[in-house]
């Protein structure tokens, strides 16, 4: 059987819609709403992926995370010592590593303050500041050198973001009682944690808190790609040993940054999945009522059909005409469904990046657009197949006898 259909068999379709335009809209409405849904989903869905593709293709594929079990580093009783980062340096088939510390930090501005986390670091090791994947927006990045000078997250740059005024570069902001010089804004993370960070060297840290960091928060490894997992395993087994412990009895945690990035897109696709089932069901619901509605269309015209036949009109082009109709109210449902879809993601995209979430942004590919029209004009057109196939079977000389 041909899938065409003609131009006249077109047009009387086209018209019975309009005759029948509550229904239609009905129709159309029930799939509208689920290919709406399916689409904002989707795109938040795309917008997070991009986030986690464009973060996993930074310089970050070669490293090894280590922070404590149950705070991530921000348990100031569970530090990691100078033998513990010389046992990650010299495991089997690590590069370097360097450590961080991460400290609350108390800021004053006027009469307001606020507390935020500073980490510290050592600039002459980029491994750090490579993992993390961020830029400088303006101004320099730290130096050795560098006593009394911090580099602030990019929210400090707004005003009423983090503070009532906003800093400038070569600015002084107050922590922990100091007045610090800002020499550099990193590029927004998109995230307000990331985003109200303070960072400045190891060296003047110590000295910031009077001497009273124990240790580092967090160690940062780099290794030979192709050696990952063994890498991995030694600096496991030399922390161990470092730290006089028990196979299995670990106090702390260790990670590839490429086991960091499937752990993430493992629980983000589980998410999307059970989202997008939930708008699926939508979908499920409103091809139940497009099926009833060609199924009343059917019931309405069973006399027209027979008229139909009786002049020598096919099965086949009785079957074309009411799966034609659902597949053109799929279409419409679609096309709306999408561009409201559209203008609902990307005005929620606009608020959640007003916010601060960034990186939470939607995304959207022609494939998107496309998929969900074309979904929608399969989803009404295989809701009406079966009402189309039992218009079909009609008896002509039955059909001109029903009332």
């Amino acid at each position: 059987m041909s899938i065409l259909i003609s131009k006249e068999l077109m047009e009387y379709s086209l018209r019975n819609m309009v005759h029948q335009k509550t229904r239609s809209i009905l129709t159309i409405l029930s799939i509208f709403i689920g290919i709406t849904a399916i689409f904002v989903f989707i795109s938040f869905g795309l917008g997070l992926y991009k986030y986690v593709e464009d973060f996993s293709q930074s310089g970050s594929a070669d490293k090894i995370s280590i922070m404590s079990k149950g705070f991530g580093g921000l348990d100031e009783n569970f530090y990691f010592t100078e033998n513990d980062l010389d046992a990650v340096k010299n495991s089997p088939g690590v590069i370097d590593a360097s450590g961080m510390v991460f400290k609350a930090a108390e800021l004053v501005q006027d009469k307001t303050k606020k507390y935020a986390f500073l980490i510290a670091y050592d600039p002459k090791k980029p491994i750090v500041m490579e993992m993390m994947n961020i830029k400088i927006l303006e101004g320099r990045m730290l130096k050795s050198s560098d006593k009394g000078k911090v580099v602030l997250g990019y929210n400090y740059r707004l005003k009423n973001k983090i503070m009532p005024k906003a800093y400038a570069l070569n600015g002084k902001i107050e922590v922990q009682g100091k007045e610090l010089q800002i020499i550099g804004f990193f590029e927004p993370v998109g995230n307000p944690q990331d985003d109200a960070q303070i960072y400045t060297t190891i060296d003047y840290a110590k000295e910031l808190y009077d001497g009273n960091i124990k240790g580092y928060s967090w160690i940062i490894a780099k290794a030979e790609l192709e050696n990952m997992d063994s890498a991995l395993a030694a600096v496991k087994k030399a922390l161990i040993n470092s730290r006089n412990l028990e196979a299995g009895k670990e106090d702390f945690f260790a990670q590839s940054f490429s086991d960091m990035i499937k752990t993430y897109t493992s629980v983000l696709s589980g998410i999307s999945a059970f989202v997008i089932l939930i708008a699926l069901i939508s979908v499920f619901v409103s091809a139940i009522n497009t099926s009833n509605t060609m199924i009343t269309s059917v019931l309405e015209r069973v006399k027209e059909i027979g008229i139909m036949k009786s002049v020598g009109a096919r099965n086949e082009e009785i079957l074309k005409i009411f799966v034609f109709e659902a597949g053109v109210l799929g279409f419409i449902a679609g096309v709306l469904g999408v561009l409201v879809g559209y203008i609902i993601s990307a005005s929620l995209g606009a608020i959640i990046k007003a916010l601060g979430y960034g990186f939470l942004a939607p995304a959207y590919t022609w494939s998107l657009f496309l998929g969900c029209i074309i979904f929608a004009v399969l989803t009404g057109a295989l809701s009406g197949l079966a009402p189309a196939v039992q218009a079909s079977k009609i008896n002509p000389v039955q059909a001109l006898r029903y009332e």
